[in-house]
């Protein structure tokens, strides 16, 4: 139950004077429904107005507050045509326009013959003094009631500035006074005062430094609200850790057979990867662990080694992928080197019907298969192992939490007392990786294996595109295989399709039935045929919009061309340039970019010829982008941040991590006062999830 004191906060915004439902509807897709969103939702500028008694130009594109003698109306007779009020200065002329002026409205405010005080931005036009649509219209004797100064808020169509500074000044006396949940030692070396006086603060800027992420009253609730997420996430880990797993421990022979079997070693980082998930394996509670490596830094083998393992401790083990493709790949790197270590090893997806499929499962169920490679239909009822150990998810970002859960529920027990270990070959920054996996402890293979030549990347004008085309002839005549990847248009899969079919057309004039096409319309039988024609040899170039799976592998291909590169996420580029080169041979990227390019895309393309470290883009494409944009929110269950920015609070983050396992681990049912206080955060935050946790 949400406390008491927290009520008032949770109350609709049409509780508040002057908010009907009209109102109500654009503040809610703004900012949400309750009094706490509109408390969240800062301001991000200041107006500030000099009092003027002549008009100059070193006021012009000011706020100025002026006193005004009102001479006459000039009302528009064309709707288009602005409404003018002429009225003077002292000896000078400015005119008050509005555009869509109601007159009966403005006769009454603006009554010709009378003084008045107005505020607004003073401009020149056609070498007339002009102010248009003033935010302020008083009398001289109700001068008080125009703020020199004054918090401007953001704001969508509809909504104006006044109407945040109404509920303002009605919610912000609401804001109770909370017990203080921070440390006194961390408030004390920040400078912060109290939640209370801090939101008092952030909603009352008096200067352009107020606005920073690092002013005291900002980095206050930002702190606050890391700490919120960063508490029901350890909840929420311990809770699983507490839930007991199986000690997996092997003896080694069957890992033997497979290193043996390798045509390379393992890198040192591979091997430090390996060993975190075996401790985990070995230990008495459940794993959850999330293995991050860049693209082609050998995650396969290790999962195959961690899978070793687990046969070896008696059980079974399963890796699941999110497409077919992907499966197929994962099965094809796997089963030669399972077969020469002597275990059995399956594939099971939505294709698999009829008479194999039923035999399948029965080998499946009596214990008969030791490792599994799967889609989504492992996820199917009658999908049942015989004695499930060990589960692997590649690519998390495309399964939920709750399809994680239920292919761990398929151990033998079915409460779910299965290992989990997700594998992502997208790169994510520390701090998304402690806000979207925070749950999860984490292993990284930051080293590519030997050999893996560096990617050739250019950035080309778009208008070179014609003798890119034509100059892939010697590529293909060396045997090599190129992708060609249109652009995404914003939200239109029609011309992404239209975008992919005109550039297929183009270069089948060229090379003929060498030329293949896969768009996000076809369905996913028709993109699997022409991805193994490719991967066959079958077809040389594949020209597709970027449904190209993340992790497939064709080792001859060797030339990436991206049109419209800048329209495109630096993760995103980096992930399509991480498919090629992964053979032995040289890899070429091409960019293909449509000048002028803006400064935050020359930054992109920039850091992308600079570098190929995964880590590295991903870190400058949280700066450029921003968290939802790397992962995606909706899939990847990201928490969407009202104040804190994980790039600009990258350091108050790790201090909430190590924050909440300190406090969790002296008192875990927060029962202390500080406790307490703490459970409150949760709800002011709406982290209520996770308080459930508490009692598990």
């Amino acid at each position: 139950m949400r406390p008491e004191i927290l009520f008032q906060l949770f109350s609709p915004v049409s509780k508040l004077k002057g908010i009907g439902p009209r109102l109500t509807a654009l503040i809610e897709k703004l900012a949400g429904p309750n009094i706490i969103d509109l408390a969240w939702h800062l301001p991000t500028g200041l107006v500030i107005r000099h009092q003027i008694s002549e008009l100059t130009p070193e006021f012009v594109d000011r706020n100025v507050v002026v006193a005004l003698h009102i001479d006459h109306h000039l009302p528009s007779r064309n709707r288009r045509a602005p409404y003018k009020i002429q009225c003077e200065v002292g000896v000078q002329s400015l005119t008050l326009t509005f555009f869509n002026g109601r007159e009966n409205y403005l006769r009454q405010q603006l009554p010709e013959g009378s003084d008045r005080l107005v505020s607004g931005k003073l401009e020149e036009y056609g070498g007339t003094y002009q102010i248009t649509h003033p935010d302020y219209i008083t009398t001289r004797e109700m001068a008080a009631d125009i703020p020199l100064s004054e918090q401007v808020y953001p704001l969508t169509a509809g909504l104006t500035n006044q109407t945040f500074i109404k509920a303002a000044r009605q919610f912000l006396p609401m804001l109770p006074d909370l017990p203080e949940w921070q440390d006194a030692s961390l408030l004390s070396r920040e400078g912060w005062t109290g939640w209370r006086e801090s939101l008092l603060a952030a909603h009352a800027p008096t200067e352009e430094a107020d606005f920073s992420r690092d002013a005291p009253a900002r980095a206050r609730l930002a702190y606050d609200e890391l700490l919120a997420n960063q508490l029901a996430l350890e909840l929420i880990r311990r809770s699983m850790k507490r839930k007991p797993g199986r000690s997996l421990i092997g003896n080694g022979k069957i890992r033997e057979k497979i290193l043996r079997a390798l045509p390379f070693s393992l890198t040192g980082a591979q091997n430090s990867a390996l060993s975190e998930i075996e401790a985990d394996m070995a230990g008495a509670h459940r794993m959850l662990r999330l293995l991050q490596g860049d693209v082609g830094s050998g995650k396969t083998v290790v999962a195959l080694l961690a899978m070793a393992t687990a046969v070896e401790a008696g059980a079974q083990a399963t890796i699941m992928a999110p497409t077919e493709i992907l499966a197929h790949q994962h099965f094809n790197a796997i089963e030669p080197l399972a077969t020469e270590a002597g275990l059995s090893c399956l594939l099971i997806t939505g294709r698999l019907k009829g008479k194999k499929r039923t035999e399948t499962l029965e080998a499946l169920a009596s214990g008969a298969v030791d490792l599994v490679v799967g889609t989504h239909a492992l996820f199917q009822e009658d999908v049942k192992f015989h004695d499930l150990g060990l589960a692997i998810i590649d690519e998390q970002h495309r399964f939920g939490v709750h399809q994680r859960l239920a292919l761990s529920a398929k151990g033998r027990d079915g409460k779910g007392g299965v290992d989990v270990l997700v594998m992502t070959a997208t790169p994510i920054p520390r701090t998304l990786a402690l806000t979207a996996y925070g749950d999860m402890d984490v292993s990284i293979i930051a080293e590519k294996p030997p050999g893996r030549k560096p990617v050739d990347t250019r950035a080309i004008d778009l208008e070179r595109l014609d003798a890119v085309a034509d100059g892939l002839g010697r590529k293909l005549a060396a045997g090599e295989r190129i992708y060609w990847v249109c652009p995404l248009v914003e939200e239109s899969q029609v011309l992404d399709v239209a975008a992919a079919e005109e550039r297929f057309a183009h270069l089948k004039t060229l090379y003929g039935d060498q030329v293949g096409l896969i768009h996000g319309r076809l369905k996913a039988e028709e993109k699997d045929a022409t991805m193994r024609r490719f991967m066959s040899g079958e077809i040389s170039i594949l020209v597709a919009t970027t449904v190209i799976e993340v992790g497939v592998d064709v080792p001859e291909a060797t030339v990436m061309i991206i049109e419209h590169a800048e329209r495109f996420g630096l993760a995103q580029l980096h992930q399509l340039r991480g498919r090629v080169g992964r053979g032995g041979l040289e890899g070429t990227c091409l960019l293909l970019y449509a000048p002028p390019l803006g400064e935050t895309q020359k930054a992109r393309l920039a850091i992308l010829r600079e570098t190929e470290d995964g880590f590295r883009i991903a870190e400058e494409d949280l700066r450029l982008r921003g968290a939802g944009e790397i992962l995606g929110t909706r899939q990847s269950g990201l928490p969407e941040f009202r104040i804190a920015d994980l790039h600009d609070h990258s350091r108050l983050l790790a201090i909430a991590r190590d924050d909440a396992r300190l406090v969790l681990e002296k008192d875990e049912k927060l029962g202390s006062a500080r406790g307490k206080a703490l459970k409150t955060l949760l709800y002011l935050f709406e982290r209520d999830s996770a308080i459930r946790y508490l009692s598990g």
